[in-house]
């Protein structure tokens, strides 16, 4: 399993702790700041997915008039992470 913190930008929340386990699907998700239990409830929503799946299923979600949101930004983090795996 690997750790890795995302630094979010645009959002209530602060930062994304997300592991990654070694089949490529998704351990704990926690966020810094925001709504705590939305927040909450998407971390338990995608562990154990795919991330390919998480991102294409969170990627460019928005909140409100802002251009992003914490699922999007997560999937922003999850892509990052991808990359450094391919």
């Amino acid at each position: 399993m690997k750790q890795y913190q995302y630094q979010t930008t645009g959002t209530c929340s602060r930062m994304i702790n997300i592991e990654v386990n070694d089949d490529n699907t998704l351990g704990d998700i926690s966020f810094v700041g925001g709504c705590h239990g939305n927040l909450q409830g998407i971390g338990r929503l995608v562990k154990g997915m795919k991330l390919e799946d998480v991102i294409s299923r969170l990627e460019g979600i928005k909140c409100g008039a802002k251009p992003t949101s914490c699922p999007d930004q997560l999937a922003k983090a999850l892509s990052s992470i991808k990359e450094l795996g391919d």
